[in-house]
């Protein structure tokens, strides 16, 4: 991985996150795709909530932690988006940075039924119903599309529909939105490859053992411009109803999920997210569209 997300290492990406329907702020009525529930400010505190250990909160995320999400496979240092979401939802409720206790959770196991290890965890995790029945989700904290990237001389390098992928060897990580988007929407004519994490899809993209791979497009950004020789965004794919939107994972029926979603509405609202929008994602102004 590269260990900091910047311009050098982006070859000039602007660190200006634009202000696309698909990927901007989430607006205001947007919360019902998470689990909303109303909390008062006295329940929201330290001393009130009910986490793994009083007085500290105990974030998860997945090892390794990818750029831009966050920097240097590092959250605990505040930097990346994701990572920054996480201080600015603890700090609202009250919890020093001294007392936000990181932990590693794979992907699959934080959407996984049963007690969980964490009190929140942050890791793009989208909001489905599916999921709905096995965790809670907070309000969404960001917007996403899906993207196909490949390298440059590729047979889909130069692809302008779904159409042109159907012969394609596509591949995913794991449990992800984005190996749904394969399966669901471009439905290509072999059985998409999947991969534990996007350090193994990249190596397989890498090594030709695939055409392409399909992640959010931030990291189609990042892995184009920063991690891979000649890689190329092939487009985004098509928005089809609900945009898909990003969640912090809880336990199911957990007690601070309303304290939660109410510390996103407000980072929402009062421009906090957009702000570290353009801190830490990149410009996505011109990103191709697969129609």
């Amino acid at each position: 991985m590269v260990s900091r997300y910047s311009p050098v290492a982006l070859g000039g990406v602007a660190l200006l996150f634009a202000a696309l329907s698909a990927c901007s702020p989430v607006e205001d009525d947007t919360t019902t795709a998470g689990t909303p529930a109303s909390a008062s400010a006295d329940a929201c505190t330290p001393s009130s909530l009910a986490t793994k250990t009083p007085g500290k909160l105990t974030i998860g995320t997945d090892n390794p932690a990818y750029e831009p999400w966050f920097s240097d496979n590092t959250p605990s240092n505040g930097k990346g988006y994701e990572s920054a979401v996480a201080y600015e939802v603890a700090d609202r409720l009250g919890f020093q940075t001294a007392n936000v206790v990181w932990t590693q959770v794979t992907f699959n196991n934080a959407i996984a039924p049963g007690p969980k290890a964490f009190d929140i965890d942050i890791n793009q995790f989208s909001i489905t119903d599916e999921r709905k029945a096995a965790v809670d989700f907070s309000s969404p904290y960001y917007l996403v599309r899906q993207t196909v990237i490949s390298t440059k001389g590729s047979k889909i390098a130069g692809a302008k529909s779904l159409a042109d992928l159907k012969n394609a060897k596509l591949g995913a990580q794991v449990g992800t939105t984005s190996y749904q988007a394969i399966t669901d929407l471009i439905k290509p004519a072999a059985k998409p490859s999947v991969y534990n994490n996007n350090d193994d899809a990249k190596a397989a993209l890498e090594n030709g053992t695939v055409d392409g791979i399909v992640v959010d497009l931030p990291t189609a950004f990042y892995m184009t411009a920063a991690e891979l020789d000649n890689g190329v965004i092939v487009g985004q794919l098509p928005q089809i109803g609900v945009p898909e939107q990003f969640g912090i994972v809880l336990d199911k029926g957990s007690p601070l999920t309303g304290c939660v979603s109410k510390v996103v509405d407000q980072l929402r609202q009062d421009g906090t997210l957009a702000v570290l929008e353009k801190t830490w994602l990149a410009d996505t102004g011109g990103a191709p569209e697969l129609s």
